[in-house]
């Protein structure tokens, strides 16, 4: 079982790699045409709703709720009853969110005033940042229809994972990117107003995300007709779990559009400071969390259904332990490197040191969280695949109310960054609360194992920390360099550092066989 976790992490993970490449490639792009400016905060704005859901159907409530039960399905009724369900499912989800999409196009202006409140209040009093409201709605309705092609990305791709097909969903993100990234370089610059021609850029994305797994679909004889199935067994089992899973696993986006909605009201530049952050702290988590958490539901749910309550926290474990041994090392380097990384990536065109600085700030903040963002990940799935969606929004619900009384302590005295600590905060209290509830339940409990090995992993990140500090260069000396330089020196960072957390371990005894062997 360890080697067949290990290797679909392997290619979930490296799948993932090439998309998040393609991602920061895509933000170096829209850095470079936009800035920090006013034109970039509305394109982030209208283009971190459908973010925000993509994140809801494709990583969080829909899958988690799905998979178990076609997972059931699967090993329990025959082919025609899964195809049925898969029918119902894709007919009663699409009349749905065809249903949704079509009022929050409509409701465009309503989105634009509740997720952008200081804009609103700025176009009703005519203030200086009034037009940000008029665009953010504009937008809006070219970027809202992304859900719907996110929605049958997300069950397509959640029936490939079922079937060990985790590469072709795995992959499928890089047709945003390419999108975006085409329509920045060759349509947005033609336009009086850039950040249009990105949304569009977002619309197409979705699209081709859409017909891309319609082939291996077919390949897997899992193409359906949809029909509607609102009472059908499997369809009340799935949108039952689905609910209360949207609170569950998917409170830290939630957490992310509350700190959007405060950004409003803070200084020019805060939501794209925030962004750009934010993006760089997704690279790690969707390389390393996101992964793991693919390939370990399917399995976590077959061992549910089939009473192997034993192999069940072994995977876990394995769970665990693999976040930390690649959690850790990259909470640390994010926050040691912020600004070089910074630099390398987004300080051109209309992105400057100024940018760099105050970005840098709120990827510390962010930073700070990563590992219990990453842990999240893995400890939802250990209530998920128990059918258990209960437990997870009772505290999805409590981390969620903390996080907006921290930010209101918070934003306060340190403005945007504030927010990024709130979210943080949140995080680790969410991260704690999953944990005691699967303590308590008896169905996953560290070990003493588990402990040492993390004891390892701190002690050899803290060693790679300090070798990083040691070779790094001073401000002043990443500004006289020229890109080249910088992203050489930055190369030599991380690859010192890695070579460093490497050997560390390996002189404190950790092994291969040390993960391997509790699964």
């Amino acid at each position: 079982m360890s080697k067949k976790l290990f290797k679909s992490g392997m290619i979930v993970s490296f799948m993932t790699l090439i998309s998040r490449v393609l991602g920061l490639v895509r933000d170096v792009v829209i850095a470079n045409l936009m800035g920090a400016g006013s034109n970039a905060d509305v394109f982030i704005f209208a283009n971190k709703i459908p973010n925000f859901l993509r994140r809801l159907f494709a990583e969080g409530a829909f899958a988690q709720a799905f998979v178990p039960v076609l997972t059931e399905y699967q090993e329990k009724h025959t082919e025609e009853e899964t195809r049925v369900l898969l029918s119902k499912v894709a007919g009663t989800l699409g009349g749905l969110v065809s249903i949704v999409t079509l009022i929050g196009v409509i409701g465009s202006p309503i989105l634009a005033a509740l997720f952008g409140g200081g804009w609103f209040i700025q176009w009703l009093n005519d203030g200086p940042d009034a037009a940000k409201f008029e665009q953010a709605q504009l937008m809006l309705k070219i970027t809202f229809p992304y859900l719907w092609f996110i929605t049958f990305t997300a069950l397509a791709g959640s029936i490939l994972n079922t079937r060990g097909r985790f590469a072709v969903s795995a992959f499928t993100p890089v047709f945003l990117n390419i999108s975006i990234i085409a329509f920045a370089l060759w349509y947005a610059p033609t336009l009086p107003s850039p950040e249009i021609g990105l949304a569009w850029g977002v619309f197409v994305g979705g699209l081709v995300q859409f017909l891309f797994q319609i082939p291996f679909l077919l390949k897997e004889n899992a193409l359906v007709k949809p029909s509607w199935g609102w009472q059908h067994p499997g369809v009340v089992k799935i949108r039952t779990l689905m609910i209360p899973a949207l609170f569950g696993v998917s409170v830290s986006q939630i957490n992310l559009l509350f700190d959007t909605f405060i950004a409003s009201f803070l200084m020019t530049g805060s939501i794209s400071w925030l962004y750009y952050s934010d993006r760089l702290l997704e690279f790690p988590l969707g390389l390393f969390g996101i992964a793991i958490a693919t390939v370990i539901l399917p399995a976590l749910s077959k061992k549910h259904i089939n009473n192997e309550a034993k192999d069940f926290g072994l995977t876990m474990d394995w769970g665990v332990k693999s976040i930390m041994l690649l959690g850790v090392p990259a909470m640390m380097g994010l926050i040691v490197l912020a600004q070089p990384m910074l630099m390398v990536l987004f300080m051109r065109g209309a992105f400057g040191i100024t940018d760099v600085e105050m970005a840098s700030y709120s990827l510390i903040a962010y930073g700070s969280g990563l590992f219990s963002f990453m842990i999240i990940k893995v400890l939802a799935p250990g209530y998920y695949s128990r059918q258990d969606t209960k437990t997870p929004v009772k505290y999805g619900i409590i981390a969620m109310v903390s996080n907006m009384v921290f930010n209101l302590i918070l934003a306060i005295p340190f403005g945007y960054v504030g927010l990024a600590i709130a979210t943080s905060m949140s995080a680790l209290l969410n991260a704690t609360l999953l944990y005691r509830g699967l303590h308590k339940l008896g169905v996953y409990r560290v070990t003493r194992s588990t402990i040492i090995f993390a004891v390892q992993v701190v002690f050899a990140a803290a060693i790679m920390v300090a070798v990083i500090l040691f070779n790094l260069p001073s401000q002043a000396q990443w500004l006289d360099w020229a890109f080249t330089q910088r992203a050489w020196m930055l190369s030599v960072l991380i690859f010192g550092g890695a070579v460093a957390y490497l050997l560390s371990l390996a002189l404190l005894g950790v092994r291969p066989r040390h993960l391997k062997a509790t699964v």
